[in-house]
């Protein structure tokens, strides 16, 4: 058992944060809404703190999961901030999918300090929080990691220590580009069923479980079909981590015209008022031409 905190409390972070809880650690937690934590608190027997210093204190691992770099720099920094709280030796793990430059500074921050520092980006959605089956891709020392690596895995399926600091926010990276060209064939090839008059059950029941299978044909090929969009990832988060793996696309020289072509598709879709819809709502655009 240890002591930790959580700091972020929204779709992701309110299960993880109660799987510590239910795995006996000490938790504190923090969330800008104060009764959301309370809620928490109550319900998994924790504590709420005031501020993300006051969760820090005391705690031998903080957690972060907030919605991306200035929201990080938030509830880092500042007199208030987890830096303020985090004592020696203690290690700060973020969860956010954020920018690898982010990471960095954030290792070097916590370095000054003598306290230690982890990112770990998470894939596995919602779904993967509640059911404490997540993909947790990690960057920092292994010292850091190994000792951080335990509560982790009180909500990851698989956690895995990338290299330096930085290398799980590119990890996460390779994780989006990945999802952005699988999900904009899946929306082509359901599509192609559905206006060829095919029966789209028998078709995706044949294919899936060949070369062409993949966990996003298994998981959502029958709500794009059924044109239900509201859950899962959203949009809205999409494009910004689209937006990150762009930029970096520039600085490192790796080429991503696919990812550039289907961050405009999303686009479109927030233009159709698709914010907060899933990403498999992509072939809400090829309905619509």
């Amino acid at each position: 058992m240890a002591k930790t905190a959580f700091i972020g409390l929204g779709v992701m972070g309110y299960p993880m944060a109660g799987h510590m809880a239910a795995k006996k650690h000490e938790v504190a937690v923090w969330n800008r809404s104060g009764d959301k934590a309370v809620k928490w608190a109550k319900e998994h027997g924790g504590r709420a703190a005031k501020t993300p210093r006051e969760a820090a204190e005391g705690s031998e691992f903080v957690m972060v999961c907030v919605g991306n770099d200035d929201d990080v720099r938030s509830v880092v920094y500042g007199e208030d901030g987890v830096l303020a709280g985090l004592a020696e030796g203690s290690v700060l793990v973020d969860h956010t999918t954020a920018s690898a430059e982010l990471a960095r500074e954030l290792d070097e921050a916590c370095r000054k300090q003598k306290s230690c520092f982890v990112d770990a980006p998470v894939s596995g959605g919602q779904a993967g929080a509640e059911n404490g089956v997540l993909s947790i891709m990690c960057g920092g020392e292994k010292v850091d990691f190994t000792r951080a690596e335990g509560v982790m895995q009180s909500y990851g399926r698989t956690v895995t220590l990338i290299g330096k600091a930085g290398a799980g926010q590119l990890t996460k990276m390779v994780n989006q580009i990945c999802i952005a060209g699988l999900v904009q064939a899946l929306s082509e090839a359901v599509n192609f069923a559905i206006r060829s008059d095919l029966d789209t059950d028998k078709v995706l029941a044949v294919i899936q479980g060949g070369a062409a299978g993949s966990w996003q044909m298994q998981n959502r090929w029958k709500t794009m079909v059924e044109d239900k969009f509201d859950f899962g990832f959203a949009v809205d988060w999409m494009r910004k981590d689209l937006r990150m793996c762009l930029e970096e696309g520039r600085r490192n020289g790796a080429a991503l015209p696919v990812t550039a072509l289907v961050d405009q598709f999303y686009r479109q879709v927030q233009q159709q008022g698709g914010n907060r819809y899933d990403t498999s709502s992509l072939i809400r655009n090829l309905r619509e031409s």
